[in-house]
């Protein structure tokens, strides 16, 4: 099933995910030791900074979600 963009709904839905919770976004696209990281950042950096730094979690994952797209695009491909 696809979305209106043409791309998958799981990946609309990991991507409205990566708002919400970045870490569990990242720990979906396959990457768990990067996921854990970022969550052990994302949760000091959340309280101290009141929230000010999620922008910054959310980029990040989208951007990780974007990448991991393109590799399995790519792979089919060859």
């Amino acid at each position: 099933m696809e979305s209106r963009a043409g791309l998958p709904i799981y990946c609309v839905m990991n991507y409205l995910l990566a708002i919400l919770l970045p870490p569990v976004s990242i720990l979906l696209t396959g990457r768990p030791i990067l996921a854990i990281l970022t969550f052990l950042i994302w949760i000091p950096a959340i309280i101290f900074s009141g929230g000010l730094t999620h922008p910054m979690f959310i980029i990040l994952a989208w951007a990780i979600i974007f990448h991991a797209r393109e590799d399995r695009r790519e792979r089919r491909r060859i």
